[in-house]
């Protein structure tokens, strides 16, 4: 896999590389002199190692989220000191703005020579979710290298991304590069919780009358040998998020002993409730989002009959849908999916609760909104003695557009087919979990996700299989005034399309790989 895998680091690099669109500050004399400025298509030694230091650094820094309230704010202020430390030319450089944002946040505004190009912004997050060490190969926050992989808590989400975008930006400067077009570097302090800088970020921006071409952060990734019998790698580029809702199920009863029980208790309706739940899916939406138009993209890939069927996705729907189902992963794409995440009641062996609560998170479908999931599961609860209060929701993104004319999208799709000579096919998709990238709406109408990894099925049975456990004597739920709200932020199994690290144990990034991904790094700049 290694060999295969082209560094996340530089891959990451590499698209901030593309967008600047660089030019010396006295201009472009020639194709020929155009071609001779652009960074070398190679990276010498001491680069590759400082480079793999300092993504080490960044993974020493516990720079944990512990729930929408808690963090270990001295890691994220070390953390603040920490990129002023390794990136001094960005830090110093006169037409870069850098401000702290929502107190431990960063904003990079770097000005082009052409102001009337409309900038763009990258995003990551440098925060993580809990590690506990059990069930590490190694400490979570020692960032070791072993066997050709660095390890650690945020190399795959999303300190990589952080630091191969300062990174590429500081090698920029350092070759004296000036940007065309102007853009924005966001990171992010809290998107494993709320996401209040990314939020205050975008307030930011807006105060100031920007408007964005488009935006980049992290979401989907090269997907290999998902397929049965096919074996050529797909890019999945997010176009658009999927909502969201966490509702709390709640059923009200009179306690009593287990010597004399009633017919029912609270612990009996709120199960029954959760399993009617859970033995009703929500209905399949085929038509809107994206995957008509991928399946049709696909069609070619395939041969007889699967063409044709591919090629005529709505005459073939009822058959097409019957195969999705089956597999949890595209059962997610053609619906709104229900999960039941906690169930709490009980103090004790022999006394009969009076109250019983059950989470339940929705990823909800474009084609639907959170009032009607929330509708469509009180018809199916269909049973007044259980309470809903929805604790946290939002509606799904807007598709962000993906033709010929969009700026982000084509830009994506032409990095990735030149970094990746191998990856011929390049799909628009929905990103079934939720990036802080969903924040800034108002700012542009092109918002993409993207990390340059190859993902496999193993990986996703990783992800799923070995969530992190989160220890302690505190209450699942609490009311907060009129709303309901998690007691600590939940580790879920995160499906793809999210970042995977939000819920495995360990997590990887592969080294510098100078022999392919800095030298098609180099060859595309020079066609630039």
């Amino acid at each position: 896999m290694a060999q295969r895998c082209l560094c996340v680091l530089a891959l990451a690099a590499m698209l901030l590389l593309v967008f600047a669109t660089v030019s010396r500050s006295m201009g472009l004399r020639s194709d020929e002199h155009q071609r001779e400025s652009r960074i070398p298509a190679e990276f010498s030694k001491e680069e590759l190692v400082a480079m793999k230091e300092a993504l080490k650094g960044a993974i020493q820094i516990p720079t944990v989220t512990f729930s929408y309230e808690k963090a270990n704010t001295t890691a994220l202020v070390e953390f603040g000191k920490y990129i002023y430390k390794v990136f001094p030319t960005v830090l110093s450089t006169s037409f870069i703005q850098h401000e702290v944002v929502e107190e431990y946040s960063h904003l990079f505004t770097i000005k082009g020579s052409d102001p009337s190009l409309q900038p763009y912004l990258l995003m990551a997050h440098f925060d993580v979710v809990p590690a506990p060490e059990e069930g590490w190969e190694v400490p979570p926050f020692s960032g070791l290298e072993r066997e050709g992989a660095i390890y650690g808590r945020g190399t795959l989400d999303d300190k990589n991304s952080v630091m191969a975008l300062l990174q590429a930006l500081e090698l920029l400067l350092i070759k004296k590069y000036i940007p065309r077009r102007s853009f924005f570097i966001s990171l992010g302090h809290d998107e494993e919780s709320s996401g209040t800088g990314a939020q205050k970020v975008s307030a930011l921006l807006q105060s100031r009358g920007v408007q964005l071409a488009f935006v980049v952060d992290e979401g989907g990734f090269i997907l290999d040998d998902f397929i049965p019998d096919f074996k050529k790698p797909i890019a999945l580029i997010g176009v658009s998020e999927k909502g969201s809702m966490n509702l709390l199920l709640q059923v009200n009863m009179s306690s009593g002993h287990s010597s004399a029980p009633p017919k029912e208790t609270s612990i009996g309706i709120l199960a029954a409730a959760v399993s009617r739940l859970e033995q009703t899916p929500m209905p399949i939406i085929f038509g809107s989002g994206t995957l008509v138009t991928v399946l049709r993209q696909m069609a070619d890939e395939f041969p007889f009959p699967v063409d044709k069927i591919l090629s005529n996705p709505r005459l073939f729907e009822p058959l097409i849908t019957r195969f999705m189902e089956k597999n949890p992963l595209t059962n997610a794409m053609i619906r709104t999916t229900t999960a039941l995440t906690i169930f709490e009641a009980g103090i004790k062996v022999n006394v009969i609760p009076s109250v019983a609560k059950a989470a339940v998170n929705f990823r909800i479908h474009s084609g639907q909104t959170v009032q009607e999931v929330l509708e469509l599961t009180k018809n199916i609860v269909a049973d007044n003695r259980v309470q809903f209060h929805v604790m946290t929701a939002f509606d799904p993104l807007p598709i962000s557009p993906y033709d010929d004319k969009a700026l982000g999208y084509q830009l994506l799709r032409q990095t990735i087919q030149s970094v990746f000579p191998e990856v011929n096919i390049t799909i628009p998709g929905t990103c079934l979990g939720n990036t802080d990238s969903r924040f800034f709406t108002d700012l542009t109408t092109g918002i993409y996700r993207f990390n340059p990894y190859y993902l496999q099925p193993e990986d996703l049975k990783r992800v799923s299989s070995s969530p992190p456990r989160i220890d302690g004597n505190w209450p699942l739920f609490y009311k907060d005034g009129d709303n309901w709200v998690i007691g600590e932020k939940l580790v879920e199994s995160v499906p793809l399309g999210a970042n995977p690290s939000s819920s495995c144990l360990w997590e990887r990034a592969y080294p510098l790989d100078p022999v392919s991904s800095t030298y098609k790094m180099g060859r595309l700049l020079s066609t630039l």
